[in-house]
């Protein structure tokens, strides 16, 4: 007697299993999804299942970067320590677990960035992983005025938290080209640049700014 078929269960579509549908897409195919309705037919999903957590694939993309950042910041905050670092630490600890985020998911990355020839394109999918970053940097550096006296030795926070994005940017663009084993340069890079930021705001910039430079000229000559 023949046994029936028990109809297979359509996978849950949600927010996350799309994003890691079109990140496997992209490198399985090494080119984006050409529309919302091939994409989604072909991951067993309705357009309006797409559209109902993202308003494009520009949309998505963005989305990818802020999940990197979202989860970096959860993993820093499962370590019971973290609030007890200095301000310095804590931004230490936020760039080296967002860029081991970012080695983990390199090919995509690297791709998602060298796609467009127009650099300003390419950057255009960051827009909500500034806004992240300076809000973090934000908080970091309204801490550390509450701990001045002076009205006088405070720092504007508009100009430091814009800072913090520019080294992301500059961190983001030295490991796309770091070639050395487990991106130890970049990990050196991270060191050297937070510690010369933070000496900056502390109004002591010029060993670190010198010694980061230093680095940044060897590293370059050979």
């Amino acid at each position: 007697m023949a046994t029936k078929k028990t109809p297979s269960k359509k996978k849950s579509i949600n927010r996350d299993s799309i994003i890691s549908a079109y990140m496997e897409y992209v490198l399985e195919n090494e080119q984006t999804p050409k529309s919302v309705y091939k994409f989604s037919k072909e991951h067993d999903m309705t357009e309006q299942e797409f559209y109902s957590f993202f308003g494009s694939f520009d949309g998505l993309r963005n989305e990818i970067w802020n999940t990197f950042f979202d989860h970096s910041l959860k993993l820093i905050h499962k370590d019971k320590n973290f609030e007890g670092f200095s301000n310095q630490e804590k931004m230490l600890t936020f760039f080296f677990t967002f860029f081991e985020m970012l080695t983990a998911n390199r090919s995509y990355v690297l791709f998602a960035l060298k796609e467009n020839k127009d650099m300003m394109k390419s950057l255009s999918q960051l827009k909500g992983l500034r806004i992240r970053v300076k809000e973090f940097a934000s908080g970091l550096i309204n801490e550390k005025n509450e701990e001045k006296n002076l009205k006088i030795l405070k720092q504007p926070v508009s100009v430091f938290s814009e800072g913090a994005w520019l080294q992301t940017l500059f961190i983001l663009k030295y490991w796309m080209e770091d070639n050395s084993p487990s991106f130890e340069k970049t990990d050196v890079v991270i060191e050297k640049s937070v510690r010369a930021i933070f000496d900056v705001f502390d109004n002591t910039p010029l060993e670190s700014v010198v010694d980061f430079g230093k680095f940044l000229w060897k590293d370059k000559m050979n």
